[in-house]
């Protein structure tokens, strides 16, 4: 014990090990991460719900548009928008955005399982509106085709026009 010296590092060549060291430590890290999980997918809502899903879910409306008629000004008219899940995975709705304020949609959040169906309320407030009308509603899902365009149109009567 006697003869143990301390060695000499030069700061350099330390510095080159800490850096190949670390290199190869991260190179580890993320090669076993990316294999975690392998052959499953695990999809989250905005409601924070996580659902193991293996499969291709695909979104399928029985309409894309309906036309309300002849709509009075100031009136709140309603439809349900029906669906089914027809992939082979459980579909989950992330979100529906309107073309305006004025259309306000109501759906589910919980996942749809192969087969089942659901349904996707859009309710058309007609305040301030005249003439024909047409909105749009984007739904976001995770389904094969990531975004489905839905529409509604009405032609709005103020009380001039009746």
């Amino acid at each position: 014990m006697e003869n143990l010296r301390p060695v000499k590092i030069d700061n350099q060549a330390f510095m080159y090990f800490i850096r190949i060291y670390l290199i190869r430590t991260l190179v580890l890290i993320t090669l076993l991460l990316s294999r975690c999980g392998n052959g499953t997918n695990i999809d989250t809502v905005n409601s924070g719900q996580q659902t193991l899903n293996i499969g291709t879910a695909e979104l399928i409306f029985r309409e894309y548009e309906h036309n309300f008629g002849k709509v009075s000004e100031g009136e709140k008219v309603a439809y349900v928008f029906t669906f089914e899940n027809k992939g082979t995975g459980n579909l989950i709705i992330a979100n529906a955005t309107t073309s305006c304020g004025c259309t306000v949609p109501k759906y589910e959040t919980k996942p749809v399982p192969p087969g089942k169906s659901g349904n996707l309320e859009v309710v058309f407030n007609t305040s301030g509106y005249n003439g024909m009308q047409t909105k749009t509603i984007q739904v976001r899902s995770n389904g094969s085709t990531p975004v489905v365009l839905l529409k509604i149109t009405a032609e709005v009567l103020s009380d001039n026009n009746n």
